[in-house]
């Protein structure tokens, strides 16, 4: 399992419902049943992934995120978690709002666009940059809606969502001092734990 995906499954107890927003091929979804009986279901849209997570034994509805969660009733679940797609989604606010309505918690990680890298590639090159974070050219993007550290917790402070715990790392999934201290500035990747 990915590094940050075990950051996450840290912050999940024991028995414990979640949905997974973007699930990819059921990899955590997988992992928090097995290892701590965790309930639940996946949501996914591309066919490859829906899939693997058939082969997994992980519930997964086939459903586009745009179209929003209102086939949940509210505080449905303990946890709802969407790593690494906020910033692909059409209305990142809307779907954040319905995360934190449909669960009693949510867990959502993005790539840090505040991040010194990015900042000094667009300043020295002129360019969006590519690396093996963001590994698409401007035109292949899925990422429409590039946020910051600072952004997310702006939105979360005018929206009246708590932030519980972060963690901003590195592409290596290592926390370190400069990121503790400048998130916005060192932090590859922010993971958050949030509720209404």
């Amino acid at each position: 399992m990915r590094d940050d995906l075990q950051l996450i499954s840290d912050w999940i107890p024991q028995g414990a419902t979640l949905l997974d927003l973007g699930c990819g091929d059921g990899t955590l979804l997988a992992w928090l049943g097995e290892h701590k009986q965790t309930r639940g279901y996946g949501l996914e849209i591309n066919q490859d992934n829906l899939a693997a997570c058939f082969e997994k034994g992980v519930n997964v509805l086939e459903q586009d995120l745009d179209g929003g969660l209102g086939n949940f009733q509210d505080l449905r679940f303990d946890y709802v978690v969407m790593t690494q797609a906020l910033q692909a989604v059409l209305r990142p606010d809307q779907i954040l709002n319905e995360m934190v309505r449909v669960g009693r918690e949510a867990i959502i990680t993005f790539p840090n666009f505040g991040h010194w890298w990015v900042r000094s590639y667009l300043a020295l090159r002129g360019r969006m940059p590519v690396s093996s974070t963001l590994p698409y050219e401007w035109y292949n993007t899925p990422n429409i809606h590039l946020c910051t550290v600072q952004d997310f917790e702006t939105h979360c402070r005018k929206n009246n969502i708590r932030i519980l715990e972060r963690q901003v790392i590195n592409r290596h999934h290592r926390s370190g001092f400069l990121a503790k201290l400048w998130p916005n500035l060192f932090g590859e990747i922010a993971i958050y734990r949030v509720k209404a």
